[in-house]
């Protein structure tokens, strides 16, 4: 069900950095009995984290609070990735905080979420994390499950908010939470875009002006597939297709279209149309909701 538009209300949130202050700062929530909503973010926020905090104000009950986590989890970053040169904003990262009426922003050191260095256990995201995604990069849900069971279990929400746009994440996130009865209820929050169709990204900052206008591809692949929905499945990857192969300079890892729950995809109903690409030295995803059969 769609959340109800909640006017920004702001506050000053309290910064806390330790697992002690995050308990603190909780403790006369859990006294009253209120309602917790967490928004694990890794900081460089934008437009559309601020619609997932807008949204956890909107799932949050009288006497809850909104934490918003930040931090650049390093489990999830491959060799050769862009751990060493992914944004850090972190003082305006607090204004959108303030703006959109976060209660707590828990800021944690690597050190504090992993004592000691890399856990000895991590979580094994099973076979749909070695698709899409975990087939070009095999260790990145493990890291991503691993950080987000941490933070439910140190923040302990009552309901985590995460983004449709890292789909296949969603998935993982609401499976686990479902199959280790974790007892938090995993909202999905619609993709925010662009004028131009672009969906924000904080890796869109290392797009020059010549390859962001060629990242558009990425949004107008979604739109002809899902224009073809009605035709069926070959048709949506046909068209999505022939957008992608029209634009040589877009590296592409992947188009697929899945079933919601990124299995195969049913001969008519809901399904997902996923794309990831390379546009210049910057990796991007991209997925739009599709109903085949539908007219």
């Amino acid at each position: 069900m769609t959340p109800p538009v909640v006017e920004p209300v702001e506050t000053t949130p309290r910064v806390v950095r330790t697992r002690e202050e995050l308990d603190d700062a909780l403790a006369p929530v859990r006294a009253a009995g209120g309602h917790v909503v967490l928004v694990p973010t890794m900081g460089a926020l934008h437009d559309g984290h601020a619609s997932l905090v807008r949204d956890a104000r909107a799932a949050l009950r009288p006497g809850g609070a909104v934490v918003v986590s930040i931090f650049v989890n390093p489990l999830q970053f491959g060799a050769g990735e862009d751990l060493d040169r992914y944004p850090r904003t972190f003082e305006a990262d607090l204004e959108v905080c303030r703006a959109e009426g976060a209660d707590v922003v828990f800021a944690p050191t690597a050190e504090e979420v992993y004592p000691g260095g890399e856990p000895e256990v991590t979580l094994d995201p099973g076979p749909l994390g070695s698709v899409l995604e975990g087939a070009v990069r095999p260790t990145h849900f493990r890291g991503v499950l691993t950080v987000v069971a941490k933070l439910f279990g140190l923040v302990r929400p009552d309901v985590g908010v995460f983004g449709e746009k890292d789909y296949q994440q969603l998935v993982l996130i609401r499976r686990m939470a479902a199959d280790l009865c974790l007892g938090v209820q995993v909202h999905g929050a619609t993709t925010v875009r662009e004028a131009d169709g672009l969906a924000l990204s904080s890796r869109n900052r290392y797009l020059s002006g010549d390859d962001r206008q060629t990242a558009l591809a990425l949004s107008a692949a979604l739109r002809a597939g899902a224009q073809q929905e009605a035709h069926g499945a070959e048709a949506v990857l046909a068209a999505a297709r022939a957008v992608l192969e029209a634009r040589p300079e877009v590296a592409v890892d992947y188009l697929a279209l899945t079933a919601p729950d990124l299995h195969a995809p049913p001969p008519s109903g809901p399904a997902r149309l996923l794309v990831a690409a390379r546009v210049g030295t910057t990796r991007l995803i991209d997925n739009t909701p599709i109903v085949l059969g539908a007219r």
